[in-house]
């Protein structure tokens, strides 16, 4: 069954909006015709990002231990930078004197930062929330900090980034009762307050960040009001943060179900393999997580099988590959032994499985994309998920609920 392709109409409207300089035009190539996975083109300022797409994190301006150089050489064409943690260090005004975070780092594609607002879960006592904004004590020297809405968009437009995330108010995922409601309705006043600080809008996407923590009232509520607001995309916030998987896909595809169709999709903070496969099935175009980069620190290499723990004495005589099929240049040039031989006594080891790890999930999504393009997603899901794990009575059950929803069964 073929994917239902754009027409040609959207198609030269696209192109139109790119050259008169929009900061960001979204292409829909092609739709699953039996879930909500697609395919797009995101035309930005600095390059243009092909969807579904996974962007790894960069939280100071850099993948630990991997070069701009090596991260544009594995095709990676969107990275995330932190506005808090760049903020702090080395401050908005050094960075703008480089033109930008993308002249401090060298990147040359394109570039979405963070708002901060992360930073009042993980770093939840070192902050405190009022309607003015987030204050933080700063964990470098103790100083007291005010992050407003117009303080991270006036950061965040000093760092350049191609996308800009609002100030969110943050809650855990787990949180429940009037706490959730009050940071989903601020959220909604803090993306007006940050909407009107924006002093880049032709050069800078302003993305809203839909909050409502499990509660499909309250999500209802946020998308209703969000969407109203004429934001170039639009990210699923407060998710991922160690909520039943049941409550988690419930909320996903709430939200895609109501987010316009003609605006990019972004689900933050999922990065496992099996999620990102899933949330594509129900419409996102977009993700980012830390888990490629900080598993391959611990020496856990992520392969279509799961991931293989190379500190363990079976590789110390392995003399593949850590996948034969993998063309990333670690799995071209070493084996798992020398690996687990040198996560004992170098820390090139990390630098080696981080490296094969990005190139891991940009290729998974890749994958994913052409199948959308070539009609058969449902096919590849079904592959992916045989060849993921050894029996079908371990698909996890979340996962299997969540694709049938959307029309794809696990038979």
């Amino acid at each position: 069954m073929a994917a239902s392709t754009v027409g040609e109409a959207e198609m030269n409207s696209a192109s139109r909006g790119a050259i008169a300089g929009a900061p960001l035009v979204l292409r829909i190539l092609a739709e699953c015709p039996v879930s909500k996975a697609r395919a797009c083109d995101m035309t930005l300022p600095h390059c243009t990002v092909n969807t579904p797409v996974f962007m790894p994190v960069g939280t100071q301006g850099t993948m630990k231990g991997v070069t701009a150089e090596q991260l544009e050489n594995l095709g990676c064409q969107i990275c995330l930078g932190n506005t808090y943690h760049l903020g702090m260090r080395p401050g908005p005004e050094l960075i703008e004197k480089a033109k930008g975070l993308h002249g401090f780092m060298n990147w040359r594609r394109s570039l979405l930062t963070d708002s901060g607002g992360f930073q009042m879960v993980s770093l939840v006592e070192l902050s405190q929330v009022t309607e003015e904004g987030v204050k933080f004590r700063s964990p470098y020297d103790n100083k007291e900090i005010l992050l407003s809405p117009e303080q991270s968009i006036a950061i965040q437009n000093s760092l350049g980034s191609d996308i800009m995330m609002q100030l969110d108010d943050v809650v855990s995922s787990t949180v429940t009762g009037p706490r959730v409601e009050e940071a989903m309705r601020r959220s909604i006043r803090w993306l007006d307050r940050c909407i009107a600080a924006n002093r880049n809008p032709e050069s800078q996407n302003l993305f809203a960040i839909i909050q409502g923590g499990l509660n499909s009232e309250l999500r209802h509520i946020c998308l209703e009001e969000m969407t109203k607001r004429d934001v170039p995309g639009f990210a699923i916030g407060g998710l991922s943060g160690g909520e039943e998987k049941d409550d988690f896909w419930k909320m996903v595809t709430l939200s895609t179900d109501h987010l316009p169709r003609e605006k990019p999709r972004y689900l933050m903070g999922v990065g496992y393999a099996v999620d990102l496969v899933v949330c594509v099935a129900l419409g996102c175009d977009m993700f980012d997580c830390v888990f490629p980069t900080r598993t391959a620190r611990f020496g856990s290499a992520l392969v279509p099988w799961g991931s293989l723990q190379l500190k363990h004495k079976q590789y110390a005589k392995d003399f593949q590959p850590i996948d034969p099929e993998c063309t990333c240049p670690t799995c071209r040039r070493h084996s798992r032994a020398y690996l687990h031989a040198l996560l004992k006594c170098d820390t090139a080891a990390l630098h080696h499985i981080t490296i094969h790890n990005i190139s891991y999930q940009l290729s998974l999504m890749q994958s994913v994309r052409q199948s959308i393009i070539d009609g058969c997603f449902p096919q590849f899901v079904r592959a992916f998920m045989d060849r993921m794990f050894p029996s079908r009575e371990q698909y996890p059950r979340w996962a299997v609920d969540a694709l049938a929803s959307v029309g794809i069964t696990l038979n």
